[in-house]
């Protein structure tokens, strides 16, 4: 029996280093540990496809969390399928879970279903939180540090955008948003 392992962070800027040690410390050897920075949604991930072919009968994969291996009950369900035709079991070491036995699939499968109902809870207050925002006022982005003023007067003085940008020290393309922006302004004033 080979112990494999496997780690997810859902963005670039997020750090695997936790789950690697954990997966390290649980007896998985360092080549045998299979990396995805991408979101758990998605089921085509290099890492996650590279584990599938290295793992043979008599495999256990070691996943830190429930919600590493993924997101979405279904596909969790489908790859656990996946592995376990192949005789290949996984194991969750936050939870202390194993797909071995009838038990342990059931558990899974029920904290699958809870992971993603969690997901989606997330999702929508999240989403209420923002329409709440945005109802009082609140604008959301980068705040603007350009002076849009000075952008349209170097304008009306007859200077083009690159020269504009280069006497700010702004980009070009910034130029043109502002430009369109008083154009705009000025359309809706005359209307």
């Amino acid at each position: 029996m080979r112990f494999f392992g496997y780690a997810r962070v859902s963005t670039s800027q997020q750090s695997l280093d936790i789950q690697i040690e954990a997966l390290k410390s649980a007896g998985v050897q360092k080549n045998r540990i299979f990396c995805d920075k991408a979101s758990g949604r998605q089921m085509k991930r290099e890492g996650l496809d590279l584990l599938r072919l290295k793992v043979e009968e008599g495999d256990v994969v070691l996943v830190k969390a429930l919600d590493r291996l993924g997101r979405d009950t279904a596909d969790m369900l489908q790859l656990i399928k996946e592995f376990d035709e192949m005789g290949v079991g996984v194991k969750f070491l936050d939870e202390g879970l194993d797909t071995k036995g009838t038990m342990g699939q059931m558990v899974v499968t029920i904290l699958a279903a809870v992971a993603q109902a969690e997901r989606r809870r997330i999702l929508e207050r999240t989403n209420e939180g923002r329409i709440e925002a945005k109802a009082k006022g609140i604008k959301f982005g980068r705040k603007r540090n350009i002076d849009r003023q000075k952008v349209l007067a170097l304008r009306k003085q007859g200077l083009g955008a690159t020269a504009i940008a280069n006497q700010l020290g702004i980009c070009r393309s910034s130029v043109y948003v502002i430009f369109k922006e008083g154009d705009d302004a000025i359309t809706h004033i005359v209307d």
